[in-house]
């Protein structure tokens, strides 16, 4: 295995530093794009203690497989240009752009092979996915882990529900009354005028409603159905950010006829699929807080994947 440091879209106003991994081989292999969840994340995806990204682009590399992985645009992105950006600040902006321009950078690497480029997406790069590849990502499959077919604000109010019944009593009424104002907040967002959701405050005064509404203006199913590349869709069971019954086996109904679908649910694996250590939305921190890797049967069962393609 070598790793190379580059830039994405080192051109661009925001370039972004990645890594290239590398296989010891001799001839074009394939490859994979990761594209990350929600926040600000580096490269290896860095959550307190863990490294999700960093854990799979080594062991897909030792068994054959190159990546590229690379700091997000809201890692690096300063206040002043979020301000400039305003409410036309959207998903394409966030990920989607970024993830096309990884792509184009492997395929123009005589090292890799053209025609076998996928993408990896954890969480909403998973959610987001079947959209990369409508808007031109022409990957030869897409690897969903841990993603929502659900709208984000549905995927929200759910766990604020989740919350409330974890927290202790004596504190459910304020959380209710916090997640309360929230959902009226985000209510009509995809009846609202464009104008009116680019000015609208979301989660701060620098993300405008306008991108909550834009990423689900057109639906994960939407997109499926336009979809023809191999997937394959993977959970673990102890996830607490998504859930078994409405994001894994939701996905399972929307892909029932699809020609070319794998799906893989792992039991006791949290969201990063490593061990569950808490399993409790209300002790995330803790969760993540505790060093461990990417579980191997996942590693394995992904690199078995794209080599058969």
């Amino acid at each position: 295995m070598k790793q190379e440091k580059i830039i994405v879209n080192p051109n661009g106003e925001i370039p972004l530093n990645g890594m290239l991994t590398l296989p010891e081989t001799n001839t074009p292999c394939p490859a994979v794009v990761f594209v990350h969840g929600s926040g600000g994340s580096d490269m290896d995806s860095k959550i307190y203690a863990v490294r999700p990204f960093k854990d799979l682009a080594e062991g897909l590399a030792v068994r054959g497989i190159a990546s590229i992985r690379h700091d997000k645009r809201t890692f690096v992105v300063t206040k002043e240009q979020m301000k400039a950006a305003g409410g036309d600040f959207t998903i394409w902006h966030e990920s989607i752009e970024d993830a096309l321009l990884a792509a184009d950078m492997l395929r123009n690497d005589p090292r890799i092979d053209s025609n076998r480029i996928f993408l990896a997406g954890l969480s909403l790069g998973g959610h987001i996915a079947p959209r990369i590849q409508a808007e031109g990502g022409n990957f030869a499959g897409l690897i969903i882990m841990a993603g929502t077919p659900r709208r984000l604000d549905d995927v929200m109010k759910a766990q604020g529900a989740e919350q409330i019944e974890q927290v202790p009593r004596i504190l459910k009424g304020i959380a209710k009354k916090q997640f309360a104002k929230f959902h009226a907040s985000i209510e009509g967002v995809y009846d609202m005028p464009d104008e009116e959701a680019k000015r609208t405050n979301f989660l701060g005064k620098y993300n405008k409603l306008y991108y909550l509404k834009d990423l689900g203006k057109i639906t994960v199913e939407e997109y499926l159905r336009e979809c023809t590349v191999p997937l394959l869709v993977m959970q673990g069971d102890g996830d607490f950010h998504v859930s078994v019954e409405q994001d894994f086996n939701e996905y399972k109904r929307i892909l029932q006829h699809y020609p070319d679908v794998t799906f893989k649910l792992y039991p006791g694996l949290n969201h990063v699929f490593m061990s569950v250590v808490h399993g409790k939305v209300t002790k995330a921190k803790a969760e993540y807080s505790k060093a461990q890797q990417v579980a191997d049967v996942v590693i394995e069962d992904i690199a078995a994947w794209v080599m058969a393609k």
